[in-house]
């Protein structure tokens, strides 16, 4: 089990072939993931603590690999109905199974698609969040991972940063939300693509450990939202013997929202 993974005791499930059980919200989330390749760890977790959606509303989540933060956010806020977009079909079967194991079937619809060409289910402007876990790298900027489903996730193909943030306007209300999680060397992308779409943006950095630089970021951005950004105090994941912050601990273990 990933390291940034938070553990539960229990360790018996029925599995998929070739997967294993890992745990999130202590033990909230039941989540099997291919046992060997990409696996999502927490940063799904905090993109979902930061969707400030309420029962009643419409979440899609964009990329949803094996349902990490569809399932965090259902499980989290009861009443609200989650949409997962994914491409690949056996990260679709995960999804669709543990949204089972984790007791929001009823309320997560894992749907196969490619933002590109996204299926007809999928209505346009009929969503009142849309949240984002996007590959971090550019397309080229590093050495392609053997690992075809870990390659998926990190690095882009034919779908670019813009296109993430395009289909995510097009899925969205009028005043509807986005969030996201990325790398914080990629803001300058993530602000240019936000351009002319996307308004009054808050960003949180977090912080891996008290007085080392962010190497991720959550952001809130309103579609047509016209008021100033703002950058905020963030949260620091770690403290400075490695275990998990106070602030952490709540939002990975407790299920607590990450207000802003």
């Amino acid at each position: 089990m990933s390291d940034d993974i938070v553990p539960h005791p229990e360790s018996s499930l029925e599995a998929l072939p070739e997967s294993r059980p890992d745990f999130l919200l202590n033990g909230r989330v039941r989540l099997l993931q291919p046992a060997g390749g990409y696996r999502a760890a927490i940063d799904p977790v905090f993109l979902a603590a930061i969707t400030a959606a309420t029962g009643g509303e419409r979440a899609l989540d964009v990329g949803t690999g094996t349902g990490a933060a569809a399932l965090c956010l259902a499980v989290r806020v009861p009443g609200v109905a989650v949409t997962g977009l994914e491409q690949r079909a056996d990260a679709c079967a995960f999804a669709r199974r543990n949204a089972v194991l984790s007791g929001v079937a009823d309320r997560v619809e894992v749907v196969q698609g490619d933002l590109l060409a996204p299926p007809g289910t999928l209505p346009a402007g009929g969503f009142d969040r849309v949240m984002m876990n996007p590959p971090y790298l550019k397309a080229g900027a590093a050495s392609r991972p053997p690992d075809d489903w870990k390659a998926a996730a990190n690095m882009e193909g034919a779908a670019r940063l813009p296109d993430w943030v395009r289909f995510a306007d097009a899925m969205l209300k009028p005043r509807g939300t986005l969030t996201m999680v990325h790398r914080a060397d990629r803001i300058d992308d993530i602000l240019q693509a936000l351009r002319g779409r996307f308004g009054s943006l808050v960003l949180v950095p977090l912080w891996p450990k008290p007085g080392v630089e962010a190497k991720r970021l959550l952001l809130v951005a309103r579609k047509g939202g016209k008021a100033p950004a703002r950058l905020t105090a963030g949260l620091t994941v770690h403290n400075a013997e490695g275990g998990y912050s106070p602030a952490a601990e709540r939002v990975l273990r407790d299920a607590e929202a990450l207000v802003v």
